[in-house]
């Protein structure tokens, strides 16, 4: 299978003595929603930033697309969602777009058509000229994903991406992921929640900044002999404590 990201022994300390990743190995495939799955404080979000380069690594190599995470060459290839609000609050939800196709460095002459879509995929065609200070934390959320789906990247990094938003809205997210998927796009998807794990094609579980377990969602209830992921997570724990 082809791998979207390779990560060999990766270790993060942070503020000079906490150990929040612990010699991580994991090659991750193309064309799947990988799902990053574990608690809060977990790693998750280090893990996640190391793989956009946006984090120093204290040990081991992280590479995505055979290229070093963070490289020039990846920037039109590599999509990043953070938590945090990622656009301009005082800008309305067009002008933000409107800014981020620029700095993407789309062609202009797609700019609207591209606008057009990525509202439409995120169902916030109706809140287009709102300000993002006006709009909900789940519509807020949607306007950052909005950002992240600029270019049709090769690998979409979302962390807590269905945080806040409303049941219906999540499933259709999902449906979306999906559908990227299958199109061809890799997807690493963050979450605390594990009724979500059983959406994604690939698990990394993950606490204490350490691997628990790397498998499908099929392959790890069958290895445990659990009914659900988060059944399998807690037995997992269990056995290495």
């Amino acid at each position: 299978m082809e791998t979207a990201v390779k990560i060999k022994n990766v270790s993060v300390i942070l503020g000079g003595h906490f150990k929040a990743l612990n010699n991580i190995s994991l090659d991750l495939p193309i064309g799947k929603k990988i799902g990053f799955i574990g608690p809060s404080g977990a790693g998750k979000t280090t893990l996640l930033r190391g793989i956009v380069g946006s984090l120093r690594i204290a040990s081991g190599e992280i590479s995505v697309f055979d290229e070093p995470a963070g490289s020039q060459s990846l920037r039109e290839q590599v999509s990043y969602m953070t938590q945090e609000l990622s656009v301009y609050p005082d800008l309305t939800v067009r002008e933000n777009l409107k800014y981020f196709i620029t700095m993407a460095g789309q062609p202009r002459r797609m700019s609207g058509d591209i606008l057009t879509g990525v509202l439409r995929l995120v169902d916030m065609t109706n809140k287009a000229d709102s300000l993002v200070s006006n709009l909900s934390s789940g519509q807020k959320q949607r306007v950052s994903l909005a950002v992240a789906l600029i270019g049709s990247p090769k690998l979409m990094v979302l962390d807590e991406p269905t945080v806040g938003l409303d049941p219906v809205l999540r499933e259709n997210l999902w449906n979306l992921f999906t559908t990227f998927a299958n199109q061809g796009t890799t997807l690493i998807i963050s979450s605390h929640s594990m009724d979500e794990a059983g959406r994604c094609d690939d698990l990394v579980l993950i606490r204490g900044g350490k691997l628990i377990a790397h498998s499908s969602p099929k392959e790890l209830l069958q290895l445990t002999g659990t009914k659900t992921v988060e059944e399998s997570f807690l037995k997992l724990v269990g056995d290495k404590e």
